[in-house]
């Protein structure tokens, strides 16, 4: 029998700390050997993610305890200082889900790939370090791989998103809390959020072309978990909506948690999994992609043990056979 990855979290009491935990406590080749954290030193992890209560006797501390696979699920901008201030081996893995190294992967000797596993699944399983991309930027990038690996991506695009309050973090802020959240809806960081910059720059490698517009409008919604894209741009002529739809299924072919689905969608047919549900249609001149995926999961922890997966050679679904709660 093979001997388990030994793994670390930093981060842990973040609410993608928690969702790798959860993952990973039930993933057949992976041991959880700490929860980093600075905050809450000694304490039950359980005392934190509730959610995990009964399941786990782990205490956050401040030792890696000597990991194979360190995951950091830190600020933005924090994971390099994290790496310049630890005595991390050369060996052990490291899986980032901050922003430090989405568009620039080279750091203290190490090469970050960045980590969509449906552009990037060849790369990623000969890769030592891996940048876990955003939750719009995944959301997005998968409603356009198609494409643009297929040189079908020749105008403008223009998108809408929707995200969960988990999406700005566990730290309560004016937008976040409760009554400000619920029974609401606002946009922010119009056309400027930091995901644009990822998916304009990994489109480009996908397509071999320059980088696209992607026009981005962002929105908060008053729900906890997901992520709504709706996302279009000019059809190319003579392209009817079965050969659109006959080319994502095939480009999906072989990802186990992306789907081309001919009927519409919601976020509960995906919110806590690891898959990314699509539904395209053309309209006139317009090709239209809704795309929906979990902003904890598939836009965080769950695309991370993916990411892990491919880099070990395991099976790419384990530890997330995972179903929604569609009610």
């Amino acid at each position: 029998m093979m001997e388990k990855l030994r793994v670390a979290i930093a981060g842990g009491t973040g609410y993608t700390g928690g969702e790798l935990l959860r993952i990973l406590l039930n993933h057949p080749h992976c041991e959880v050997v700490s929860v980093l954290t600075t905050s809450s030193e000694g304490v039950p992890v359980t005392s934190v993610h509730r959610d995990l209560f009964g399941e786990t006797d782990l205490r956050f501390g401040t030792e890696m305890n000597n990991p194979d696979v360190l995951f950091l699920c830190l600020g933005h901008g924090i994971s390099r200082q994290f790496i310049d201030t630890h005595d991390i081996s050369p060996e052990c893995r490291i899986i980032d889900l901050g922003n430090d190294f989405r568009l620039d992967g080279e750091y203290a000797g190490r090469h970050f790939t960045y980590g969509l596993c449906e552009s990037a699944r060849k790369e990623i399983a000969n890769s030592h370090d891996i940048a876990n991309p955003g939750c719009f930027a995944t959301a997005i990038q998968l409603a356009l791989l198609p494409l643009s690996a297929s040189g079908l991506l020749v105008d403008q695009v223009h998108t809408t998103a929707v995200t969960g309050s988990t999406g700005a973090g566990k730290k309560p802020g004016e937008t976040t809390h409760f009554s400000w959240r619920t029974d609401n809806l606002s946009i922010y960081k119009l056309f400027s959020h930091q995901h644009l910059h990822e998916i304009r720059q990994n489109l480009a490698r996908v397509g071999g072309a320059d980088e696209p517009v992607v026009n981005f409008v962002p929105m908060r919604g008053d729900f906890a978990r997901g992520i709504f894209a709706s996302v279009y741009t000019k059809a190319v002529p003579g392209m009817s909506q079965e050969d659109y739809r006959r080319l994502f299924s095939e480009y999906y072919l072989h990802s186990p948690f992306v789907f081309h689905s001919d009927s519409d969608i919601s976020l509960k047919d995906v919110v806590n999994t690891n898959k990314g549900l699509l539904h395209l249609e053309v309209h006139g001149e317009y090709v239209h992609i809704a795309s929906v995926i979990d902003n904890l999961v598939k836009g965080a922890a769950g695309q991370a043990v993916q990411n892990l997966n491919i880099m070990f050679g395991f099976e790419e679904t384990e530890g997330l056979r995972l179903k929604p709660s569609a009610f």
